[in-house]
């Protein structure tokens, strides 16, 4: 045990002496927490309905007909403003959602003539999708409205029709209740803290923890290694705790920016969310040992650890939420290590679904980190 602790103190004091090391363990990951954080912010806006949606209803003259159309595009979780028209100034921002209604609404409606709507939005397609679902809801509702408040009087109609219509109890009447505990998509730092934690603790194991071992053997240093008074199963144990302690920096480093600067709430789990961290740690060691093991030069293993970092990156969901996703990307997901790891980092922190949900990812990652420690082992070479 005291030569194992000897090698890999010394192998991640060696590995943190490299400034890129450096660099890719406590400068990048903070950046790109905020790059990931900002951009994933709106994919799943306006989904949750846990507050009202706003939007700029550009309309010349509507009349009375602006009261109804307004009250149901509330009741579809909309919070309209209403102008005449949209004037941007150079340093403004222009509206996130417009809908833009015809002139003169209630006279033209009054006269059947037909007023042309259209909406525009800057949401991302599936936000965009169901924000034009609950427009079409309002307007055919107002349009409902106006039909039946019509068919109600003989006189042309006014505001106070329409009053005395939202006044009457509706006949049918839909009763709901809750299928389960209802599940908000993560967006924004609660997506990009776990997702980048994940990617770069995957991607410094494998570059650094992998060049490192190529290097060595290069240099002869394992061979002398070998002619020492240590076995063969103490100096894999050695490196690989090295790369141990290495993810575990990194981890730590990166829950601290992550609470601290990105305001990350780690849910009610913390306990579970480090034992699934550390199962990862695991992993991105003995992944970072196989490929040291196999990889015949230095260029090898910094292009293979970049490839697979950023692949299984990118497959696992780690820089957008795999909810948002196709059906066949989620389904590879599950097929991935970054995939088990995210999933249960999004059960613990985001779905708040109980640490025992986590158990299974936590052991399959234990599973495949034993196999590749194992692979590893048997490809181990001093020179």
């Amino acid at each position: 045990m005291k030569n194992i602790l000897f090698i890999a103190l010394n192998d991640a004091r060696h590995q943190l002496k490299q400034g890129s090391t450096l660099v890719w363990v406590f400068v990048m990951p903070p950046i790109f927490f905020y790059f990931i954080g900002t951009v994933t912010g709106g994919f799943s806006s306006g989904l949750s309905a846990t507050q009202a949606t706003p939007l700029t209803v550009v309309a010349e003259a509507p009349g009375f007909l602006k009261d109804q159309l307004e009250l149901r595009l509330a009741a579809n979780d909309f919070a309209p403003v209403w102008v005449d028209e949209i004037v941007v100034a150079e340093d403004a921002v222009a509206p996130r959602r417009t809908l833009t209604i015809g002139p003169d609404l209630t006279n033209r409606l009054e006269d059947g003539e037909q007023v042309s709507i259209r909406y525009e939005t800057k949401s991302s397609s599936l936000t965009r999708d169901y924000e034009v679902i609950r427009i079409q809801r309002s307007l055919y509702t107002a349009l409902a409205d106006i039909v039946v408040a019509k068919a109600n009087t003989a006189e042309p109609l006014t505001a106070a029709d329409l009053i005395v219509l939202n006044d009457k109890p509706r006949i049918w009447q839909l009763e709901t209740s809750p299928a389960g505990k209802r599940q908000e998509i993560p967006n924004g730092f609660d997506q990009a803290v776990p997702g980048i934690l994940v990617m770069f603790t995957l991607l410094v194991l494998l570059t650094s923890g992998g060049t490192l071992l190529v290097i060595e053997r290069k240099q002869g240093l394992l061979r002398r290694m070998a002619s020492a008074p240590i076995s063969r199963q103490e100096l894999v144990s050695g490196k690989w705790g090295g790369r141990m302690i290495l993810a575990a920096i990194q981890v730590a480093a990166a829950l601290l920016v992550g609470t601290f600067l990105f305001k990350m709430d780690w849910g009610p789990d913390f306990a579970m969310v480090l034992v699934v961290l550390g199962a990862w740690a695991g992993f991105c060691a003995s992944a970072g040992l196989l490929l040291g093991s196999l990889a015949t030069s230095e260029a090898m293993a910094g292009g293979l650890g970049v490839l697979a970092a950023n692949l299984l990156a990118a497959l696992g969901g780690c820089w957008w939420p795999i909810e948002v996703t196709p059906g066949w990307m989620q389904f590879v997901q599950k097929l991935t290590p970054t995939g088990w790891t995210m999933d249960a980092l999004h059960k613990l922190i985001s779905f708040q679904a109980g640490a025992a949900a986590a158990l299974p990812q936590v052991g399959v990652l234990l599973v495949a980190s034993l196999v590749l420690a194992g692979l590893a082992v048997r490809n181990f070479r001093y020179e």
